[in-house]
């Protein structure tokens, strides 16, 4: 079977670790003899210097017709400027509404042969393996805003809507009833009329599944009890700005960005997939940057969108059997380890999958 998968490798880094997911699912491919048909298209800044726009039709076009996206990354130091009217993130902002992506799903989970690089102690991480789904197309980042009273005033408004809530902690309870059964729901709401809402809604919605655990945590809390007990999180669902400044704090669990994958999902089986590390311009074409959030990524693809689990695991143990041999990048890299390039991280994954069936 021929699978359709648009490529977009973006800005900076982004082209030099989707070539590498890129690798993986080639690999997959020949082991399983599934054929994957890529096609690369511009967004970002590159679409900007292009096109003039960040999120180009034909790349709208042709996501819509794929069965996955596999993106790098957006943004570059000469768009830094807040108040341009057009910048690369608009592209990645519009491909989420456009392609109604709804549901952010990051997964953490700790690397054994990895477990000293972080900044936390090892008997603190021992055992975590989380999943934060974060609403991704609500919330304070899309409702009304401006300023007033000459620009002296600004405001941001945070809303959202039943359906809204309910279509994300539906699909948390469905990833935590393939997982260990646990959600909890993270909001705001001693404060905040719209987390009353969320908190309302949530629990409803908990009673339609019996056979999860559920709790809330005021975001606050969940941000400290991310540090001080972060394995006993399952499936964490949140809101839109909570699940962007909580998935970088837990990103940090697993010492680098450069390892965490991300999905982002819509109704269906259709979704995009991309490391949750930017376009970090300043290493572009060094070859030193870490590969394994966008291969891991690629194996997020065939598990939720092309339903290929086994294959999906395959990658993460190949991911886990290259480390487990020494080979780091050097953002992970460690005093007795053995330090490569990206090329060479890539290749070393791809060596394990086909060596590990």
């Amino acid at each position: 079977m021929t699978y359709k998968i648009t490529v977009l490798p973006g800005d900076g880094i982004g082209p030099e670790v989707t070539a590498e997911a890129q690798k993986a699912l080639q690999a997959v491919g020949r082991v399983w003899g599934h054929d994957f048909a890529f096609e690369e298209a511009l967004i970002g800044g590159v679409a900007i210097d292009a096109t003039g726009r960040p999120l180009p039709e034909e790349t709208l076009s042709l996501c819509r017709a794929a069965d996955a996206v596999l993106l790098g990354a957006v943004g570059h130091p000469k768009f830094d400027d807040p108040t341009l009217k057009v910048r690369p993130e608009q592209g990645l902002l519009g491909l989420r509404k456009e392609l109604q992506l709804f549901a952010n799903l990051r997964p953490v989970k700790i690397s054994p042969a990895l477990i000293n690089t972080s900044n936390i102690k090892p008997e603190v991480l021992q055992g975590t393996d989380l999943l934060v789904v974060r609403e991704l197309t609500g919330g304070i980042y899309f409702g009304e805003r401006g300023r007033r009273d000459g620009g002296r005033t600004a405001y941001d408004t945070m809303i959202y809507s039943v359906p809204e809530i309910e279509r994300v902690v539906h699909m948390a309870f469905r990833l935590a009833r393939k997982r260990r059964k646990q959600v909890t729901s993270v909001d705001k709401a001693n404060v905040l009329e719209s987390s009353r809402l969320w908190r309302e809604t949530a629990e409803r919605v908990a009673k339609e599944y019996p056979d999860v655990a559920f709790d809330n945590t005021l975001v606050d809390a969940c941000a400290m009890f991310l540090i001080r007990r972060p394995s006993s999180f399952d499936v964490i669902v949140t809101g839109n700005m909570f699940g962007d400044i909580l998935t970088d704090e837990a990103s940090m669990l697993a010492g680098s960005m450069g390892m965490l994958p991300s999905a982002a999902l819509a109704e269906g089986a259709f979704g995009l997939y991309e490391p949750i590390h930017g376009s970090a311009p300043k290493y572009t074409g060094q070859g030193v940057v870490n590969p394994i959030a966008s291969i891991l990524s690629a194996a997020m693809l065939l598990r939720y969108s092309l339903d290929l689990e086994e294959e999906a695991q395959a990658i993460e143990a190949a991911v886990d059997k290259v480390l487990a041999q020494g080979l780091r990048t050097r953002d992970i890299a460690e005093a007795d380890s053995q330090v490569i390039g990206t090329v060479a991280m890539g290749d070393a994954i791809v060596r394990a999958i086909e060596q590990g069936h």
